[in-house]
């Protein structure tokens, strides 16, 4: 899709965007139902309790020939009544999919051919949208039962060679007071984007690492995951940022709410600063008010 006043990046501009950081995460395999997912959060009870995050979540991430893999899973603190219709709806996507900083539009159109959403991605510092590059992901709600929500986001192609994109939420109700959430994404790489991709991460990633730790230096420190498998992480974590953001809004007052999920979300990034830590908050947030104040002027 090619939205209003977006170009498609020089493959040497791309270089810089560090290869679609914001989305190379891929699913592991969706439970697609309540009962999978339920025995999925029976079965990492023991993680969920205890993890390096303080709190019950799961991230986990995999790198195979020809693409990437990532998943996060998090007991959250709503009832799926709350969370389930909240979470469904492609224009609530774009509420929750705007509070990464490389997102630079979000657009969500309703067709006889079905719904869809354009987005932009670009850098962390404010660019016109003719620098960034769009995709577009036609959205489907996969599974919609009275505890369990399955949508997913599907982008057949990407720059640089890149392919089948998906982006799947699952969520599970698990009491009266919690849910369980399954977030993952995919995509397909050839050899232009792994090359692209290495280029990102001997220059401007090079000292960016993620959750996982592979090791530990002489005095204990912990040695934490880098390379394509640090980069799917952190975008992990953002995404998971956004939805909890989202999510905390519910009960605010309109004209509030989205003041309280940029706060909220810059918040939940600076919990891991040596992973997430990018713009301060009045950065973040002059740059996402600009984003936002655009998108009404162009329509999205």
């Amino acid at each position: 899709m090619k939205l209003p006043g977006v170009r498609p990046p020089s493959r040497l501009r791309w270089l810089h965007v560090g290869l679609l950081c914001a989305m190379t995460l891929a699913p592991l395999a969706q439970a697609q139902d309540a009962a999978g997912l339920k025995a999925r959060h029976a079965s990492l009870r023991d993680a969920l309790a205890s993890n390096a995050f303080g709190r019950p979540l799961v991230l986990l991430s995999k790198e195979n020939a020809g693409s990437l893999k990532g998943d996060i899973y998090a007991r959250i603190d709503q009832p799926f009544s709350v969370a389930g219709p909240a979470l469904q709806g492609i224009d609530r996507w774009c509420d929750i999919l705007i509070l990464h900083l490389n997102v630079k539009r979000c657009m969500a159109t309703n067709t006889q051919a079905g719904e869809s959403l354009g987005m932009v991605i670009g850098r962390k510092f404010d660019q016109p949208l003719a620098d960034a590059y769009a995709f577009e992901f036609t959205y489907s709600v996969v599974a919609t039962k009275p505890d369990y929500l399955q949508v997913m986001l599907h982008s057949d192609e990407g720059p640089l060679g890149t392919s089948n994109y998906r982006i799947v939420l699952e969520v599970v109700g698990l009491d009266a007071g919690h849910s369980f959430l399954h977030l993952s994404y995919s995509y397909a790489h050839g050899m232009t984007a792994r090359m692209a991709m290495q280029v990102y991460l001997a220059t401007v990633g090079r000292d960016k690492v993620g959750f996982s730790v592979v090791g530990r230096h002489a005095d204990g420190q912990p040695i934490h995951v880098g390379s394509t498998r640090g980069v799917i992480e952190r975008n992990t974590m953002r995404y998971y940022l956004a939805i909890e953001a989202y999510l905390g809004s519910l009960d605010t007052p309109g004209p509030q709410q989205l003041a309280k999920r940029l706060n909220d979300w810059h918040r939940g990034v600076e919990r891991y600063p040596t992973q997430l830590h990018e713009l301060d908050l009045d950065e973040y947030l002059t740059l996402k008010r600009d984003v936002v104040q655009r998108q009404k002027v162009l329509g999205g």
